[in-house]
């Protein structure tokens, strides 16, 4: 007996290894370089498409739009695919770690005298803006400027801006196509009630021909738990139907989740549950909730079963934030959790957020709390 005890303790561990060695291969499958941060240039949105609908063939899974995996909608993006060229006093300047572009911007070309403003920022007064950050953001935008707005780093404010000389081309797409990934799972019980776990699978893209933002932490790591999640309902099988949502457009506005709301793909009053999965490449400092102010009773119940099994060093709260996917969903009325983790390495929206940095120091355990949570429904 004590023998058998042993051997299921050994196979349970090394099963939960096995889940962050796939999360490992995962996570460096999509922050590599040919998927170039999963982004509107060098097709890597659609290859981090291609890739997770692989993944979730392998597990036999239920096409969630009729007999495809993907949703498309269609939205505007301002991109900048080739050159992206920046030099200040004379200086060339690295992409990425000297600065980074506003994702406004315009195509511009030229050399252009600087005028201070204030400590940390300088203009041209006509086509240029430069602003000194302490650290450079990336984001993506759907509209370009009149006008080209440059961040760079605070290091390079130590010799007075005279001058800065840009060779920047951007390309502004109209209609671009992202895709929604969604599959499902059917339930033991005789219920059209469901569950649903979501995160985003796009990220920033990239800025120039070789610059990208991997999005390890943000949201690679997401993307793992969710496909690990599948693995789990398919070797247990789930009480009620689980819908599982890779979303594209989240860095765009949230965009994705607004379409699939809009699409009423599925009946938003039957969802028991939502939580939306995000950043979860950390955990020293424990989870953030949100919503945990929103849904009490649910918040209570995670709370007691991270007690209980001591999972987490600290699950904390907060209310409604419009800051991923979920928002859409607690806006119509769905109950639902967005939850990330907290501590660890500071790195977002940005270069450094790469799979070689990123812990996964509680991945196992915030993996465990969410499916006993989920079986409390």
């Amino acid at each position: 007996m004590y023998r058998c005890f042993v051997l299921l303790c050994l196979f349970t561990l090394k099963s939960f290894a096995q889940d962050t060695i796939y999360a490992r291969d995962v996570i460096r499958q999509l922050t590599s370089k040919s998927f170039f941060g999963r982004g509107y240039v060098k097709n890597g949105l659609q290859k981090a498409e291609s890739f997770i609908i692989n993944e979730i063939k392998k597990q036999k899974t239920f096409p969630l739009f009729g007999k495809t995996y993907t949703q498309t909608f269609i939205h505007s993006v301002n991109t900048f695919p080739k050159t992206c060229d920046v030099k200040l006093n004379g200086k060339e300047l690295e992409p990425g770690i000297d600065y980074i572009l506003n994702p406004n911007s315009p195509s511009i070309k030229g050399k252009f005298n600087l005028i201070k403003k204030d400590s940390s920022f300088y203009s041209d007064n006509s086509k240029v803006n430069v602003l000194f950050k302490n650290k450079l953001t990336y984001r993506v935008s759907s509209v370009v400027d009149l006008r080209c707005e440059i961040e760079l780093d605070k290091h390079l404010i130590n010799q007075e801006p005279k001058f800065i000389e840009l060779n920047i081309q951007n390309k502004f797409l109209p209609f671009f196509k992202s895709k929604n990934i969604a599959c499902f799972l059917p339930g033991l019980a005789d219920s059209d009630s469901m569950l649903v776990f979501c995160a985003h699978y796009d990220h920033l893209g990239g800025m120039g021909s070789n610059t990208f933002f991997p999005g390890a932490n943000d949201n690679a790591s997401g993307v793992s738990v969710l496909l690990n999640l599948i693995k789990f309902y398919v070797a247990n099988p789930p009480k009620y139907k689980i819908v599982f949502i890779f979303f594209a457009g989240e860095e765009a506005g949230l965009l994705g989740s607004k379409a699939f709301i809009e699409s009423k793909t599925i009946p938003l009053n039957k969802i028991k549950f939502l939580i939306n999965l995000d950043l979860l490449g950390t955990g020293n400092n424990g989870i953030m909730v949100v919503n945990g102010n929103v849904h009490e009773k649910e918040f209570n119940r995670l709370n007691l079963i991270n007690s209980e099994n001591r999972y987490v060093n600290e699950i904390k709260k907060r209310g409604k934030a419009a800051n991923s996917d979920h928002y859409w969903f607690s806006e119509n009325g769905v109950p639902c959790f967005f939850i990330y983790t907290l501590g660890g390495p500071s790195a977002y929206h940005d270069i450094n957020d790469v799979e070689k940095n990123l812990p996964l120091t509680d991945y196992v355990d915030v993996f465990k709390l969410i499916t006993e949570f989920s079986k409390s429904f």
